[in-house]
């Protein structure tokens, strides 16, 4: 794994650099503003310093060498690795790393909610586990190995799945270097956990105009409410032209819902009931910036319903731009979730908009769902109030989570 820092005067600016020396793959682990020092520091600009991350699977053995991209030592808190520049693959080697400064790890520190000192005493905890390792004249690490049954223990207790959770213990194993740390084999999971959940795909403005949204999935899993929160920030916040549309015309509480939160709002609200009246209203609203498409929630076994959806979203393919969000609620069982998936996997291509965190402790599933599928995940959400509950999916908070952290 290749982690490498790019500044520029925009964060987009950075992330063009990144995006150009790294490629289209490369996923940005943190953004922090970099303000000027000395005594001519007001009339200096600020910067934006992007540290971004790159499996070496996705990067030819040519540029490795021609970038010369060196080991960082992992020091202190785990989390000072999120602001660290490493090469994971090379803490396999005995090569010395570099040490680094560690101005800002009291900050970092306070971030991610000091999760190795809450490890380490779970580990303290469990002195049967680790004499059993120790009695075991085959271990050549018994702390490592102490270390990893207790990361497959948290891991295992939210719910990720053991096929998974298997991927990443195999890292460590694969750790040969006897002098590394706790430090350096929780960077390289909570690293490696980062890049399999990738960055968020959230709802963008396109030059064509209107940017048709529709949002699909099952029944009672929040889709109109997540529609109008999008809707109101969109609206409110940003200022944008928004049209909210309704297909689901089996229940009429969800679009009195929808029509509700629209006159609150004050955009445009209509009912549709045909792919014809859809182009319609593509066309009417043309000049929106976004058209939001609340669809029919329906079981994943109805195939009637199913037809209807794909019918709604794919008289547009040539007439306007277009993205499908599919709502998931994170309290759905996996096998569950498997077969929603699947089902829409049927239909068209999608990103995903998890919902009610708020109703469930166990947030396994979103990393479940997210390794089986390959779909981007989008938003999550965890209440009914609109607009607040919403923000966008932020991978290093669920991985903070999902080990054990705040």
């Amino acid at each position: 794994m290749i982690i490498k820092k790019f500044q520029g005067a925009t964060e987009m600016e950075a992330v063009l650099q990144a995006k150009e020396e790294l490629g289209k793959d490369a996923v940005v682990l943190n953004v922090k503003t970099i303000k000027q020092k000395g005594l001519f520091k007001l009339f200096k600009p600020t910067s934006v310093e992007v540290t971004v991350a790159l499996e070496e699977t996705k990067v030819e053995n040519k540029k490795i060498e021609e970038q010369g991209i060196k080991a960082a030592e992992l020091k202190g808190s785990f989390n000072s690795i999120v602001d660290e520049k490493i090469n994971i693959s090379e803490l396999n080697t005995k090569e010395k790393v570099e040490k680094k400064d560690l101005e800002h790890t009291s900050e970092i520190e306070k971030k991610l909610s000091n999760l190795q000192n809450l490890l380490e005493k779970q580990i303290d905890s469990k002195p049967s586990m680790e004499q059993e390792v120790v009695n075991n004249p085959e271990s050549e690490k018994s702390e490592t190995a102490v270390f990893a049954q207790l990361i497959y223990k948290t891991l295992l207790d939210m719910e990720v799945d053991e096929k998974y959770i298997n991927q990443f213990i195999r890292e460590i194993e694969l750790i040969k270097n006897k002098d590394l740390t706790i430090d350096h084999i929780l960077g390289n999971i909570y690293q490696r956990m980062i890049l399999k959940l990738g960055q968020a795909k959230i709802i963008s403005e396109t030059k064509k105009k209107p940017k048709v949204v529709f949002f699909i999935g099952p029944t009672g899993v929040g889709k109109t409410t997540t529609i109008a929160k999008i809707a109101s920030k969109f609206h409110v916040d940003g200022n944008k032209k928004v049209v909210m549309l309704t297909a689901d015309t089996y229940r009429i509480a969800a679009a009195e819902q929808l029509r509700t939160y629209a006159n609150i709002l004050g955009v445009p609200f209509q009912v549709i009931y045909s792919s014809q009246e859809l182009e319609e209203c593509v066309e009417q609203y043309r000049t929106y910036d976004f058209i939001l498409v609340d669809t029919a929630g329906h079981s994943h076994k109805n195939q009637e319903q199913t037809n209807d959806i794909s019918e709604f979203i794919h008289c547009l393919d040539s007439k306007a731009e277009k993205e499908v969000y599919l709502v998931v609620s994170a309290a759905t069982k996996y096998k569950d979730l498997i077969k929603i998936v699947d089902t829409y996997n049927e239909i068209t291509d999608y990103n995903i908009i998890f919902t009610k965190l708020d109703e469930t402790t166990s947030l396994g599933n979103i990393l479940n769902i997210k390794m089986y599928s390959q779909k981007d995940l989008s938003y999550i959400t965890s209440g009914q109030n609109v607009p607040d509950d919403i923000e966008v999916f932020d991978a290093q908070s669920l991985v903070k989570q999902l080990l054990g952290g705040q």
